[in-house]
């Protein structure tokens, strides 16, 4: 995937996730700076998106770990257990941060 490329989907997907946080309700603040998206709880934690361009992966990081997710035709999918952005993202949210929230 080109550079370009990547970049795109990268901006497509921190979009989508600040969409879905702003349509849930839930009490989930986020703010995006320089790239890095971060996912605030309402006991303070965090849980930080950033992008990695060197090897092309989208990182996660939670209480619960950190996350790299590599790009294929479905979507971002996890390199440690295959599992889906979405899926982790809200599996995340739910358990650090008490909020349900579906992300496209």
């Amino acid at each position: 995937m080109s550079d370009q490329n990547f970049n795109a989907r990268y901006e497509q997907t921190l979009f989508a996730i600040e969409e879905a946080v702003e349509e849930s309700g839930e009490d989930l603040d986020f703010e995006s700076v320089n790239d890095i998206l971060t996912l605030t709880c309402s006991d303070g934690s965090s849980i930080i998106i950033t992008r990695q361009s060197a090897t092309q992966q989208l990182w996660l990081a939670a209480r619960s770990g950190g996350f790299h997710f590599d790009m294929n035709d479905t979507g971002w999918v996890c390199d440690s257990d295959g599992q889906t952005l979405s899926d982790k993202l809200s599996a995340i949210c739910l358990e650090q941060g008490g909020v349900s929230i579906e992300f496209p």
